[in-house]
């Protein structure tokens, strides 16, 4: 169940980094009133995963999962950057999140 909660709460994440965007510094009351509320889901759920798994691990992944995520709408929304490095590095970070788990003892 932690994991799943972690899951959650990394993509949540991605969500208000996202939203971050789409708040114009603040000024726009929905997309920050979002923005604020993904942003408290995200940390509650990382709050409870983190009473199971390894605080290390558990903020690893939900950060990887917010890096990797962001990174991959900014491509996709915003027509950020894709370059070789760019993406080999985000697979660094998938790969990461992976070991991560898988190490974890959980």
């Amino acid at each position: 169940m932690a994991w799943t909660l972690l899951i959650i709460a990394g993509l949540l994440e991605v969500g208000w980094a996202i939203g971050l965007k789409y708040t114009e510094g603040f000024t726009r009351p929905v997309p920050t009133a979002l923005t604020l509320l993904s942003m408290v889901a995200s940390m509650g759920l990382l709050g409870l995963a983190a009473r199971t798994l390894p605080i290390g691990t558990a903020y690893g992944v939900w950060v990887g999962i917010g890096a990797v995520g962001a990174a991959i709408l900014g491509i996709v929304l915003f027509h950020e950057s894709v370059t070789p490095a760019r993406i080999a590095f985000m697979v660094l970070m998938i790969v990461s999140i992976i070991g991560l788990k898988a190490t974890s003892g959980h």
